[in-house]
This record gives C-alpha cells, sequence and structure tokens, in this order.
C-alpha cells in the first residue's frame, strides 16, 4: 500500500508541476478518437480493402501463373509426344517405300530375266528352225548334185522314179551321217 500511496502522491505532484488542465485534456481526448474514428471510417478501412483485394489478385495471379505452367508442361510434353510419334510414323514411311522399292527392283530384275531367257529360247529355237532349213536345202542339193553326177557317169538318163529313188536313198545317207 505503501507503494501505491507513493505512486499517487507521484502522479499528483506531476500534475501540480505541469499543471493539467482537465477540461482540455477531455476535449483533447474526445478530437482524437473523432479523427482517429474519421480516419478509421473512410481511409484506413479503404486502404485496408484495396490491401486485400490486391492480395487476392495476386494470388489468383500465382495460382494462374502455376496453372498456366502446368498447362504449358503438358502442351511441351504432348508436342513431344506428338514428334516422336511423327518420326516413328515418318520412319516406318520410309522403311516401307524402301521394302516396295526392293521388291519393286527384284520384280523388275525377274520379268528382265524371263524376258532375256524367253528371248534367248526363241532365238534358239530360230536357230534351230534355220539350221533345219539349211540343212534341207543342203541335203535336197547335195541330192540333186548326185543326181547329176551318177547321170553323167552312167551317161543317161534316169527317168524319174529313178531320180527320186537316188534322192531318197542318198536323203536318207545323209540323214544317218547327221
Amino acid at each position: 500500500m505503501i507503494v501505491l500511496a507513493s505512486l499517487t502522491d507521484t502522479a499528483q505532484g506531476i500534475v501540480e508541476t505541469f499543471g493539467i488542465d482537465w477540461p482540455m485534456l477531455i476535449a483533447q481526448a474526445i478530437n482524437f478518437l473523432i479523427v482517429a474514428f474519421v480516419i478509421w471510417k473512410f481511409a484506413f478501412k479503404n486502404i485496408l480493402s484495396t490491401i486485400k483485394e490486391r492480395e487476392k489478385q495476386i494470388a489468383d495471379s500465382l495460382s494462374n501463373a502455376d496453372k498456366i505452367k502446368l498447362e504449358l508442361e503438358e502442351t511441351e510434353k504432348q508436342q513431344q509426344e506428338t514428334l516422336q510419334e511423327a518420326s516413328i510414323a515418318a520412319k516406318k514411311t520410309i522403311s516401307s517405300a524402301q521394302e516396295q522399292a526392293k521388291a519393286f527392283i527384284e520384280a523388275q530384275k525377274e520379268d528382265a530375266r524371263k524376258q532375256a531367257e524367253e528371248i534367248i529360247s526363241k532365238a534358239k529355237s530360230a536357230m534351230e528352225q534355220e539350221r533345219e532349213r539349211v540343212l534341207k536345202e543342203a541335203r535336197e542339193e547335195i541330192a540333186s548334185l548326185v543326181l547329176l553326177t551318177a547321170s553323167k557317169v552312167l551317161s543317161k538318163d534316169l527317168s524319174e522314179d529313178e531320180k527320186q529313188k537316188f534322192a531318197s536313198r542318198a536323203t536318207d545317207e545323209l540323214n544317218l551321217t547327221a
């Protein structure tokens, strides 16, 4: 209690020394409260609401930025996948085209080989026919020479029947030797 009494005495001593005018102090306190209320109501409250609104906009912008970043990453990933798929498809197409080209070349080679064999076969057949024709003509010529020689050796003219027999015999002998 003694402490409380000494504080009261000290407070009264300060009041008497500095001369506090109580009605003026109360009026200043009321003016301070009115000014504080007006500042709070019209200025500080608006500033706080603007700050909260800006904080919300910033938070929304950051959220949107994160969403956009995720969407961008997803889009880039899809783009990479699409490029890889396109690359694989292009490689398959190129491979298929190469295989088709090889098959086409092989088919062309096979056709050319068959045509060459056909040409060779026709040429051999034509050569054989020509050989047979030449041999037949040679036999006929030889038979005719044999008849001519025989008729001169015998010094007589052969009848048509004898000529035929001589020619067929000479031809048969030539066929046997050939």
